[in-house]
């Protein structure tokens, strides 16, 4: 059998019109969501705050939707800031690999714990450089890499400028030829760059940021979430 002229070609670059067609229909929506995060980093109780720490930390290979189940038992049952590593394992089903991120939100609270008991996050990150805390964050606290600080610092109002590189982001790049092939678990430099990247790619189509995110998320899951 013949093949097609176009049999081996490279799939067709998604087009920016067409982006910006869904952003026009999701705008209002996205734009409220993003209100919601800086409310939570304002006005939110430091458990507020570090709950948003730990759904980042939960959320590699796992669905957000799991994730946010979990912190919802968590938060219930006093487990986060209370609670053993084996206790909060305990609220971790749906959610992938429950052993090490036990441990790693048991180890989180250690890093922002205050005498007499509970956390402060806010007095621990420099929040007013996204950049510096997303650094400190990686460097300090097991389970964070950039991906997953840049989603906890835009989860919490202060990361409008930081890209969240998840799949779903890095597969959207690559259909709008603004990376090469799929690579997942960036980092370091490697991150730094793709994230350049995007922020140009954002420049490019008129669409900030952050909504960017929001925007090529949504099309991956359905919704627009967090």
């Amino acid at each position: 059998m013949a093949r097609s002229p176009s049999a081996g070609k490279e799939k067709k670059k998604a087009s920016i019109p067409a982006l910006r067609a869904a952003y026009r229909e999701k705008r209002g929506r996205i734009a409220s969501r993003l209100t919601d995060f800086e409310r939570i980093g304002k006005e939110g109780s430091e458990e507020d705050i570090f709950l948003e720490l730990v759904f980042c930390i939960l959320t590699p290979q796992s669905r957000a939707r799991a994730a946010d189940d979990a912190i919802g038992r968590m938060r219930e049952a006093g487990r986060a800031l209370f609670g053993s590593a084996e206790e909060i394992r305990s609220c971790l089903y749906g959610v992938r690999f429950p052993n090490n991120k036990s441990r790693f939100v048991f180890l989180a609270r250690e890093v922002f714990a205050v005498p007499g008991g509970g956390v402060s996050v806010r007095g621990k990150i420099p929040l007013n450089d996204p950049k510096a805390a997303r650094s400190w964050l990686v460097k300090n606290v097991k389970g964070l890499g950039m991906k997953e600080a840049s989603h906890f610092l835009r989860n919490i109002g202060y990361g409008r400028d930081l890209a969240i590189l998840d799949v779903h982001i890095l597969r959207r790049l690559r259909g709008h030829g603004v990376t090469g092939k799929l690579e997942q678990g960036l980092a370091g430099r490697k991150y730094l760059e793709t994230e350049a990247r995007m922020r140009a790619f954002s420049r490019k189509a008129g669409i900030p940021l952050a909504h960017l995110d929001l925007l090529f998320w949504s099309d991956g899951t359905g919704e627009i979430f967090k």
